[in-house]
């Protein structure tokens, strides 16, 4: 049973648990599924709040009939041995669903999932034209806004012709601390409308209340990552 396809009744059970304000894991317990294909479910289905069985039970119908009729296109790259392409390219799919939830626009989730899931995660604008079947101006406009996020660099070797987009592995340490950045500066806005308000009317304390959270939450992420950093480099840990 776990490793068979979600049923149209599954997604009724989905849906309603969901509506009963269930966590992923108590969905997945309830249909005897793991909880990564309830998160897949949902995540490529609207979200949490946008989750209709009907509507998931159809989209799933309308993307077998197109992985039926319509070849894969060529990966620009080898798939390691024993790595399943089709599994590969649907996880994929489901990191990109899961980014453009999280707020990143579709095109710039699906461009960095598909560098992500790369060996040497690298990958040339053709490739990515190859890979995504979109087309170049897509492409080109995805890893601009990539580059400006400081998410993905460009690189071009000695004996190279094309530029590569490069992904490096601490781009998350990275994103997070860009994310931090942009709490301080949300901060530094708050605390001068806490001003210009007055600190002793509503919306005033309203928004020195907000200046501290999201001065607390910058360096909460800062500390974190740093910590990680440490942590993580070669050498560092004993034991």
């Amino acid at each position: 049973m776990p490793g068979a396809r979600l049923t149209p009744q599954d997604r009724h059970r989905i849906a309603a648990g969901l509506a009963e304000g269930l966590g992923y894991g108590e969905i997945a317990r309830q249909i005897e599924r793991p909880t990564s294909t309830v998160t897949r479910e949902i995540a490529r289905n609207g979200g949490p709040s946008d989750y209709r069985a009907e509507h998931a039970q159809r989209a799933t119908a309308q993307r077998s009939r197109r992985s039926g009729t319509t070849a894969r296109p060529a990966a620009a790259t080898p798939p390691a041995e024993g790595r399943d392409p089709q599994a590969v390219s649907e996880f994929a799919d489901e990191l990109a669903e899961l980014l453009v939830h999280s707020g990143l626009p579709r095109m710039v989730a699906r461009v960095l999932a598909c560098l992500y899931v790369t060996d040497d995660g690298s990958l040339t604008a053709g490739e990515l034209v190859q890979r995504l079947q979109v087309s170049p101006a897509a492409v080109s406009k995805a890893v601009g806004y990539l580059e400006g996020q400081a998410l993905i660099r460009r690189e071009r070797g000695e004996q190279q012709r094309r530029e590569r987009y490069v992904i490096d592995d601490d781009v998350w340490y990275r994103a997070l601390l860009a994310s931090a950045e942009r709490n301080t500066m949300l901060a530094g806005v708050a605390r001068q409308g806490a001003e210009t308000l007055g600190p002793g009317t509503p919306a005033g304390a309203r928004m020195d209340d907000a200046a501290a959270f999201l001065d607390r939450i910058g360096q909460d992420i800062v500390r974190s990552v740093r910590q990680w950093r440490e942590e993580s480099r070669p050498g560092s840990r004993t034991g």
